[in-house]
């Protein structure tokens, strides 16, 4: 019995590697996997833009988070793990870039542009003079402190010779889609809010909206990086050269983001 043990082991040894060795060739590729921060003005755009990426690359795995730009920057500095940074202000990813938290040039990949929008009044019959108009008591606008599009919605009043008369009106959003959120639930009746969100259909089913001449306010131009984390990423790297096809770009500009070389239309 020893010796018939004995004779047997090696063939035994030898079955185990032939069914290891199959079940490597079996098992799929390892996924991989990045976080992107996303500013969130890109939310329903975006949204788009990775189902269509997914498809393409089957078995990736890509998280988005949608949030305030000044506030990403923050967290990146503080070692947060994102693999990509889309930025509503190209000033950020490019301090960050300088100060060494960037593997990748700084990218533009779009202008922004403002509304007034009101899911409770017709805004497309508005004009910046309308917010003064004092039926309407609660204005919203991201917060000009660390959201880009909040610091468009000061310049534009400022420009139209408003700030100082309706800043008593203003509440403030964390982002721009939390701004949206105070006019979706009635907490305000008008908000400055980005075109991108305005023209999606949650919220164009509630309201219009009156696109603010970009003369009033410094351009919202748009950049994004592939952060230090990401050095070597080929996922990372392969997402963002996605942005520059023609599925994304058609998908931006169904947003009403103006691409880099395009010149905004009225």
């Amino acid at each position: 019995m020893n010796r018939l043990k004995l004779r047997n082991e090696p063939m035994n040894r030898l079955k185990l590697l032939i069914f290891a060795c199959a079940m490597l060739v079996a098992m799929p590729a390892h996924a991989e996997k990045i976080t992107v921060a996303a500013a969130a003005d890109l939310k329903f755009a975006m949204d788009e833009i990775v189902t269509t990426f997914k498809k393409a690359n089957p078995g990736e795995e890509l998280e988005v988070i949608y949030g305030s730009s000044g506030k990403f920057q923050t967290q990146i500095q503080q070692g947060a793990p994102y693999d990509l940074y889309f930025s509503a202000d190209i000033g950020f990813p490019r301090a960050l870039a300088k100060n060494g938290f960037a593997t990748s040039e700084v990218k533009p990949y779009a202008l922004g542009r403002i509304v007034l929008w009101s899911a409770s009044l017709d805004a497309t019959k508005m004009t910046m003079v309308s917010l003064a108009d004092p039926k309407i008591t609660r204005i919203a606008i991201a917060n000009p402190k660390h959201a880009p599009y909040g610091k468009r919605a000061e310049e534009a009043l400022r420009a139209s010779g408003l700030w100082e008369k309706l800043e008593p009106k203003l509440v403030y959003g964390e982002n721009i889609a939390h701004t949206a959120q105070f006019v979706q639930t009635n907490n305000a009746q008008v908000g400055i809010i980005a075109l991108s969100l305005a023209v999606n259909s949650e919220l164009a089913n509630r309201g219009g909206y009156w696109l603010i001449p970009d003369k009033l306010h410094e351009p919202l131009e748009q950049g994004y990086i592939i952060t230090k984390r990401a050095e070597g990423n080929a996922l990372a790297k392969r997402f963002a050269d996605y942005l520059g096809s023609k599925p994304a770009r058609a998908v931006m500009t169904k947003y009403g983001f103006v691409l880099p070389g395009e010149v905004a239309g009225k």
